[in-house]
């Protein structure tokens, strides 16, 4: 399966090597999928729910530019519950009134564009916004896989398009 959504995502032809070389990765694919679905649709989200989470995605892939991944999101967060009320915030350039959203916006956004200006202040915001130190965990978690996988697909076109 992620194999699959990978090299979809990344565009790799039905005869690409690299989708024969991403086969002979299965064990790294496998744990790229189970991490996926950890961060994406836990059995326990915590406070940060599917449709958040899904939506932190949109948001990230929308900042990193990458419209493909940001489509693939879309189409999760818009059939989470809830969607319709958070469907304006979508635009990463909006910003939530409430104050608890508001923070774990401006954080992952943070953690998307320049992971390493984040500090123990960007965490003390959240404390006070009233958000947990697990969803907080949860929070960095879901920025760093959403990394991850931004990047390996990003390195898997680029290896595509020089064949």
């Amino acid at each position: 399966m992620t194999m699959d959504l990978i090299a979809s995502l990344a565009g790799l032809a039905a005869d690409s090597p690299l989708r024969a070389l991403l086969a002979r990765r299965e064990d790294i694919m496998d744990l790229t999928e189970k991490s996926r679905q950890a961060v994406l649709t836990p059995a326990d989200p915590g406070g940060l729910s599917h449709t958040v989470r899904a939506l932190i995605a949109v948001r990230a892939a929308e900042r990193l530019g990458d419209p493909v991944l940001r489509d693939h999101y879309f189409d999760q967060f818009s059939h989470g519950e809830g969607a319709y009320d958070l469907a304006d915030l979508v635009d990463p350039a909006r910003r939530p009134d409430d104050p608890w959203l508001g923070a774990v916006f401006d954080h992952a956004d943070r953690l998307t564009r320049q992971p390493r200006t984040a500090r123990q202040s960007d965490i003390e915001t959240l404390q006070r916004a009233g958000v947990s130190d697990a969803d907080i965990v949860r929070l960095a978690e879901l920025a760093a896989f959403l990394g991850y996988q931004a990047r390996l697909i990003s390195g898997l076109r680029l290896m595509e398009a020089a064949q």
